[in-house]
């Protein structure tokens, strides 16, 4: 995706709440949407790297939070430092996501690492979801992304508890967009393909060099964390005022079809 210009703000004014914003995909946000005019609450539990990505950023422009999203106390307490900081929450992006380790079979899986990957990445998005509509009800106004995968419109990619999460994220999104349009609230779902993070490193147990093995549609391209941050900022700015419920599929294709089969393979 094309670097959009700056030389108009397209998020002038606005405030972005971002969970897991210290670093990868969540930094990426962070960076740009301060680019374009907004400020920004990082919300992480890494805290020495969301303290550093503020202090890059500008203590005008940017404030960081302790934040564990599977508590609910923690993101009540991130949505009121946005409205105490900057008086109000025009975005939230449910960012925050963990992965367990790939077992290939069902029978290797234990409940326990399920339940702990369902309370961050389905968990999490319920509640910041629930505490974003609490402060932008009143405003009637607010756009609520969260960032999904590929895995949320496919099977055989990842684990069985990282799927059903951002399988069931869709559902949230979908569910929440038809209740909150009355009040002028946009949910969407952004879901990207492949991207090298620390996150998918780990579990794909790959290096930068085996990147370049992960298969692409779209041939002589691959996603980076900047071209899904350019897509959140479409998703928060106003150009998509009338984009809701809607999963928007980063994946070059991907999803598309099946390269083993058919009139193309």
């Amino acid at each position: 995706m094309a670097q959009a210009s700056v030389n108009v703000p397209r998020l002038e004014g606005k405030v972005a709440l971002i969970t897991g914003g210290a670093r990868g995909i969540g930094e990426c946000i962070a960076r740009l949407f301060t680019k374009h005019g907004a400020k920004v609450i990082i919300a992480d539990i890494l805290d020495n790297l969301g303290h550093s990505v503020c202090e890059d950023l500008g203590d005008e422009l940017a404030f960081y939070v302790h934040c564990d999203v599977s508590n609910e106390s923690d993101i009540e307490h991130a949505v009121n430092t946005a409205i105490l900081k900057y008086g109000k929450l025009d975005i939230m992006i449910n960012n925050a996501a963990i992965a367990d380790e790939p077992k290939t079979s069902i029978l290797d899986n234990e409940k326990f690492e399920f339940d702990q990957v369902i309370s961050v990445n389905l968990t999490g998005v319920f509640l910041g979801t629930k505490h974003a509509a609490r402060v932008m009800i009143p405003a009637k106004k607010g756009s609520i992304i969260t960032i999904g995968s590929v895995s949320s419109s496919v099977g055989g990619v990842a684990s069985h508890a990282y799927t059903s999460s951002k399988h069931a994220v869709v559902g949230l999104t979908k569910n929440v967009a038809a209740e909150l349009g009355q009040f002028g609230i946009r949910v969407n779902c952004l879901s990207p393909y492949f991207i090298l993070t620390p996150l998918t490193m780990k579990f794909f147990k790959i290096d930068e060099n085996g990147a370049s093995g992960v298969y692409s549609n779209l041939k002589g391209m691959a996603l980076s964390s900047e071209d899904v941050a350019e897509a959140a900022l479409y998703l928060g700015s106003d150009e998509s005022k009338y984009m809701s419920g809607h999963n928007l599929a980063l994946d070059g294709g991907f999803t598309a079809i099946n390269p083993a089969f058919g009139l193309f393979a």
